[in-house]
């Protein structure tokens, strides 16, 4: 579906991109990890046609996201991470002046509030609106032409966990429709949860590219944490050990001390990608 190659950058003297490459596919949730600055939202401006780069190449869908705009157009939408609705019109107002710009149906406003669960704030003002449910409606207004890939940067920032987790389920279900997703954010939970493949961003350049699942293990200890019952006449309640995961004598402890009676809890010890992220790059996603 998308193809970056070579992607370069500045602003001035800053380089924001320095040569990244990606490609991802149909269906697929994709997302770049990295804090402010690392060259996210360039990345974004660039693939929706905002921006051009200084040198390299995209596609989307095979066409060139600088020459083939009018073919681009219509299968790719956006939610940016400001707020950019008419705040003294209605939900459905503002709806409909994109409905009017995309040549869609109004009838499909009334599917996506139900979808989205809005259809009782139709008629209010969207400056009444919470801020989970104006990304609601921007989500809505990406989607009225039904584009075939979705591009958000930063969706659940500033959201309560409420409010992000009522986003994250609906980008699911419409990932599972079929549509296609590039996120940015710097919410380590966020990627981990949603995207089959991340790239870890970093001051313009690719840190890492893969699944969440394959970076744990990669960069895992192969260690686990052990919580152990103490003794009635001890003050702590538990003892924390830590072990190698495949060991013989990991084995042995394990059976004695369920045999004991003591096992309380077992707990992996993969790292974060936060964690992973700071060990490659040195710098932390705030």
């Amino acid at each position: 579906m998308i193809e970056v190659k070579n992607l370069h950058k500045s602003y001035g003297g800053t380089e924001a991109l320095r040569g990244i490459e990606f490609t991802i596919n149909n269906g697929e949730i994709f997302s770049l990890l990295g804090p402010n600055g690392a060259g996210k939202t360039t990345t974004l401006k660039i693939l929706t046609g905002q921006l051009k780069p200084d040198q390299g190449r995209a596609t989307i869908k095979g066409f060139d996201v600088l020459k083939k705009r009018k073919q681009i157009r219509p299968i790719m939408g956006v939610v940016p991470e400001e707020t950019n609705l008419y705040e003294r019109l209605t939900v459905v107002q503002n709806l409909k002046f994109f409905c009017r710009l995309y040549g869609t149906d109004f009838d499909i406003i009334d599917n996506y509030l139900k979808q989205v669960g809005l259809e009782e704030k139709a008629d209010a003002a969207v400056k009444s609106l919470s801020r989970g449910m104006k990304q609601k409606v921007l989500l809505i207004r990406a989607l009225l032409h039904e584009p075939e890939v979705l591009f958000l940067d930063e969706p659940t920032s500033g959201l309560d966990p409420a409010a992000a987790e009522a986003i994250h389920k609906i980008l699911l279900d419409l990932n599972h429709q079929g549509l296609t997703l590039l996120l940015t954010s710097h919410n380590m939970e966020e990627v981990d949860k949603l995207s089959e493949r991340v790239a870890f961003l970093d001051c313009g350049h690719i840190a890492a590219l893969d699944t969440p699942d394959r970076l744990k293990m990669a960069y895992s200890e192969n260690k686990i944490k052990v919580l152990l019952k103490n003794s009635d006449n001890q003050q702590k309640d538990y003892e924390e050990k830590i072990i190698p995961m495949n060991s013989e004598e990991s084995a042995s402890l394990m059976k004695k001390w369920m045999s004991e009676g003591r096992l309380a809890a077992v707990h992996s010890r993969e790292p974060t990608l936060a964690d992973i992220f700071v060990k490659l790059t040195g710098s932390d996603l705030m």
